[in-house]
């Protein structure tokens, strides 16, 4: 109406960089030798909190050592046209032998969701939708809906029988093939695990938690959810695969909607967190929670008593 027009709305709209993750514009910058982020002349500056949350992430990632240098893992990540987090998702997947796989998964990220839910057919498509379904893991649906996709000759008959989006599922395939060439650029094997061994999914999870060992939540006592150190109370998306309330799971979104969601999720485990992310999971600044307890068991268990309160 017109009273909300002139009362309800802003007078123009937040600019995108207030309301964006810091962390790729820091790498940016560092790469082109920009070392005062507080007093650079951005045209809407960004809180200095920000900035910091985005120098901490990368460096928690390896990619600017402790003095906020890039690294050598930071030049690389900064070749990529990713999120900090997904580049270091494709650094690291030479080293589970599933980079190939990972390119596919990153690749569907990138573009516009491929699963179509029209409200009239939410059963029928939701049905299409449960024969990629992996129930630990949103990633390895997004990479059976591909494979399949290839496995049609990129059909868009195929994609309109399974609900699947054709205009970005093809638009995947165009980013995977130029992720393909970046990494052939810097030298990065190009493996894949035989797709029938439980291997094949496996080698994604521990990937997948070896770039986004920060966005991890907890389950509670209660059956909800806590973020890692944040302390964010949350819930699984009702569009998630992963059933049965895992007591690890990583997200890739954090979604504020009538409630705290988080979205396209993979189920890990906490021995897998300690010992990719020790310098994260340190007991010595980790929040009082109830996954302290499971943490230190964890290291207790890999025999790492230097890290035992």
């Amino acid at each position: 109406t017109e009273m909300s027009f002139k009362n309800d709305l802003q007078q123009a709209t937040y600019p995108e960089i207030l309301r964006s993750k810091m962390s790729s514009v820091v790498l940016t910058l560092k790469k082109l030798n920009i070392d005062d982020l507080v007093h650079f002349d951005f045209l809407d500056p960004p809180a200095p909190e920000t900035l910091m949350r985005a120098l901490e992430l990368l460096n928690y990632h390896g990619a600017l050592d402790d003095e906020g240098d890039m690294t050598d893992i930071g030049y690389k990540m900064a070749e990529m046209p990713l999120d900090p987090q997904l580049a270091k998702l494709m650094l690291a997947s030479p080293e589970y032998g599933c980079s190939n796989e990972v390119l596919s998964v990153v690749a569907c990220l990138s573009v516009p969701g491929i699963f179509m839910r029209p409200k009239d057919q939410a059963k029928a498509a939701d049905d299409a939708k449960a024969q990629f379904a992996t129930q630990d893991s949103d990633h390895c649906t997004l990479l059976n809906a591909y494979n399949a996709y290839l496995d049609s000759g990129c059909s868009s008959q195929w994609c309109w029988d399974n609900y699947i989006n054709h205009r970005s599922i093809s638009q995947a395939g165009n980013v995977r093939q130029q992720l393909e060439g970046i990494m052939r650029k810097l030298d990065l094997p190009l493996l894949s695990n035989p797709s029938h061994l439980p291997r094949y999914y496996t080698a994604v999870k521990q990937a997948l938690t070896a770039a986004m060992f920060m966005q991890v939540a907890y389950r509670q006592r209660n059956g909800g959810y806590l973020t890692i150190k944040d302390n964010q109370a949350v819930g699984l998306h009702p569009s998630t695969d992963v059933k049965g309330k895992p007591e690890w799971v990583m997200y890739e979104e954090f979604v504020l909607t009538s409630k705290n969601y988080i979205r396209t999720c993979t189920v890990t485990n906490v021995d897998w967190l300690v010992s990719v992310a020790p310098h994260y999971y340190d007991l010595s600044n980790f929040p009082e929670c109830e996954a302290k307890a499971e943490i230190e068991a964890a290291y207790r268990r890999m025999g790492d008593v230097r890290r035992v309160r």
